[in-house]
């Protein structure tokens, strides 16, 4: 059965249907990872959106029952140029068809993803229609017979009086045991691989709500406190910001992605939206400190204002190679640092897991010493700042 692609800037795409015989309508993202597809599935970081994959070939590999990164899939739907249908793998258990058969995901194969890839690159990300047919009620055709929005589809979040992340963060509390420093995961859109990666290190884990409170954290007496990656625009919770300042000026504190991002806006920075974001496994990053590159895995589509971090007390870490952008920053005093990109990866390379390293070590000193981070001082700080 064909479908159709229908782009707010006119451009419109014809390709293959398959996985779920229904529309779908979500911002258009291009991710160039060469493997971990799967993973880019179940990221709760990409909901909300339609994922245009542009490495050639997608399911040849199938669908195991150890990448997930949550409990189901997020995307709204994906583009593909070759759909592989019969995988060749010890592991794989299902096809992507029938992954997006079962949980409702529409997508079409045989998209010049390349040339889709470079319309997103030239006008920005973009919202997008996966129909099945070219009459779609939210359209009209202009002059030339291509399809264009008849009002452009908001630019905001796509489910009504919701933010993204109320639509994946868990709605309870879940802990995960561990003889190490316990560690407490706000949860924004968590990846399972986070909860790994903490967990590899000893770590005791607790994941709760994003709207948890600092009073509520507190009374789980944690050693530290990771601020999750997640999808959406971080302004959407910039009224969880003094629970945010609280909490990170109380314990160690990591964020990632959209962690970092949140860490920022509670402290007095500034956020934006990149024009394409950065969505693959091979993003250059350079540690200031070090003069080391990382190639990194990165998800997002909005930074920290390297400008606005003045007056922050925070200082830049980590820059993108590619366009400079802030990619990491740390706290002069206060043992808070947070990075743009994936440390725990999946998919992708692992070079920045020392990030976890650092950050559950310094959870580990909290455990042990509860004034080993100046806990009057860190009390001073956050009554004063």
């Amino acid at each position: 059965m064909k479908g159709y692609l229908l782009l707010e800037t006119g451009e419109w795409f014809e390709g293959k249907w398959f996985g779920a015989e229904v529309e779908s309508i979500g911002e258009v993202v291009f991710q160039t990872g060469m493997t971990g597809y799967q993973e880019v599935l179940t990221d709760p970081s990409y909901a909300g959106q339609i994922v245009n994959f542009t490495y050639p070939l997608i399911g040849n590999y199938g669908i195991n029952g150890v990448d997930d990164q949550s409990i189901r899939p997020h995307v709204l739907g994906v583009i593909v140029a070759e759909l592989c249908s019969e995988p060749s793998h010890s592991q794989y258990r299902l096809t992507f068809e029938q992954v997006l058969e079962k949980y409702q995901i529409p997508g079409l194969a045989g998209i010049d993803t390349r040339e889709l890839t470079k319309i997103i690159r030239k006008h920005g990300t973009v919202k997008g229609v996966i129909s099945k047919t070219l009459d779609h009620p939210i359209r009209s055709m202009d002059s030339s017979s291509k399809p264009s929005l008849v009002n452009p589809m908001n630019r905001e979040n796509v489910i009504a009086d919701m933010t993204l992340v109320e639509t994946v963060s868990t709605a309870n509390p879940i802990y995960y045991p561990g003889d190490g420093p316990h560690v407490v995961v706000m949860d924004y859109g968590y990846k399972y691989s986070i909860i790994d990666a903490l967990r590899s290190l000893g770590c005791a884990v607790t994941v709760v709500p994003f709207d948890f409170t600092a009073e509520q954290v507190f009374k789980l007496n944690p050693d530290g406190i990771l601020f999750s990656n997640g999808p959406g625009d971080p302004k959407d919770l910039i009224h969880l910001s003094h629970q945010v300042k609280m909490m990170a000026s109380a314990y160690p504190s990591l964020g990632i992605c959209l962690g970092h991002q949140v860490l920022g806006l509670a402290f007095g920075a500034d956020t934006e939206k990149l024009l394409f974001g950065h969505r693959g496994v091979n993003h250059p990053v350079l540690n200031i400190e070090t003069n080391q590159v990382w190639i990194t895995s990165q998800n997002h589509g909005y930074i920290v204002k390297e400008e606005s971090l003045k007056g922050t007390d925070f200082q830049v870490t980590h820059i993108n190679v590619n366009d400079r952008s802030v990619e990491g920053m740390k706290h002069l005093y206060l043992p808070i640092q947070s990075v743009q990109f994936h440390p725990e990866a999946h998919p992708g390379p692992v070079e920045a897991f020392e990030i976890f390293v650092d950050f559950v070590e310094q959870c580990g000193m909290s455990r042990n010493s509860r004034t080993s981070c100046s806990s009057k001082g860190v009390k001073q700080y956050a009554q004063t700042s």
